[in-house]
């Protein structure tokens, strides 16, 4: 402050802005009250708020759940799907492997009826007579045509032949069988010359396929479950209806009659079932084709018990018999 003014003379000449500015630094402070004590700054729902926010929250609940039940239950059918086709595949290499052996016979390489220089030229044959040391009811002649494959109608059933003979191997320093019947029996790998066998049953109870053959002290085993139907239809050649002029015909075994020498193939069919319930139309056109003769439809839909509204897929497969030819003359069948 100047020396020469004092402090009333400051305010009485201070500049009109000086003493504005001091006035309104002398004003008492505002009374503001707290921001939580203000009703205008409050915040709430009302009633139709919250209900409008939990009707939405239930509405994507609900969304959500429905689209888990479809994407579970499409789940449930692919991997019924699947399940059933990896039987169907299992089952059709198990007939195609015994199939394709029934009839097979021991090569001999040295039948000792031929004598030439060159051992390589020396003559080979396929032997006919197996005779089993143990169980002469096993004993393997290939003329005799029922031994290589018979089957029966009501309830369906096929059997497979085929000799089981001991032949060298990289593993062993003695002859053995490599040869096994539909368990994969016998597990004697030394065994004398005898006929196998593989006899497909299948059981309309309970809904299984069972195997069993020779040589098997547990008996038949089941192999498939869910199995709806199973029929086995063979494809005998006939050259008497019509001299000189071969025809195939497809029948059933009671057809065959005593004609099996003339089977040239076997059919087989299989119908199996999965076990994820499914929602089907009830209008018929959930159906499937069965295994009889004509391919009748059968409603999925109007089935009952334990195939009600499953999953039915049908199989079919031919397979040649392959050694059918060295058993018995078409032209004059044993």
């Amino acid at each position: 402050m100047h020396p020469c003014i004092t402090a009333q003379g400051l305010d009485m000449y201070t500049h009109p802005f000086v003493r504005r500015a001091t006035r309104q630094q002398t004003k008492p402070p505002l009374n503001i009250m707290p921001l939580t004590n203000n009703p205008r700054t409050q915040q709430g729902l009302t009633l139709v708020e919250l209900m409008v926010g939990i009707a939405i929250g239930l509405l994507v609940v609900a969304v959500a759940m429905g689209a888990l039940m479809v994407s579970r239950g499409i789940s449930g059918t692919v991997s019924d799907a699947s399940g059933i086709q990896q039987q169907a595949a299992y089952a059709m290499r198990l007939f195609g492997q015994q199939l394709r052996q029934a009839g097979s016979m021991r090569l001999n390489l040295n039948p000792g009826t031929t004598v030439t220089e060159d051992p390589h030229r020396a003559a080979v044959a396929f032997e006919t007579v197996a005779v089993s040391a143990s169980s002469p009811a096993f004993s393997y002649n290939a003329g005799t045509a029922n031994q290589v494959i018979a089957g029966a109608d009501s309830p369906d059933s096929l059997t497979v032949g085929f000799r089981r003979y001991t032949e060298p191997v990289f593993t062993s320093a003695t002859e053995r069988s490599q040869v096994r019947n539909c368990l994969g029996g016998p597990d004697d790998n030394t065994s004398t010359d005898e006929r196998m066998e593989s006899i497909f049953i299948f059981n309309a109870a309970t809904n299984t396929l069972s195997c069993n053959g020779n040589a098997n002290g547990a008996g038949a085993q089941p192999v498939l479950q869910n199995v709806a139907n199973f029929q086995v239809r063979y494809l005998l050649q006939d050259v008497t209806t019509t001299p000189g002029v071969a025809t195939v015909r497809t029948v059933d075994a009671t057809a065959v009659g005593t004609n099996w020498a003339q089977v040239q193939a076997v059919e087989v069919c299989l119908v199996l079932y999965g076990n994820e319930a499914i929602d089907m139309p009830a209008d018929g056109t959930s159906t499937y084709r069965d295994c009889d003769a004509a391919g009748t439809a059968i409603d999925m839909a109007a089935l009952a018990g334990t195939r009600a509204r499953r999953m039915h897929i049908t199989f079919r497969n031919v397979f040649q018999l392959r050694s059918q030819g060295l058993i018995g003359s078409v032209l004059n069948p044993t």
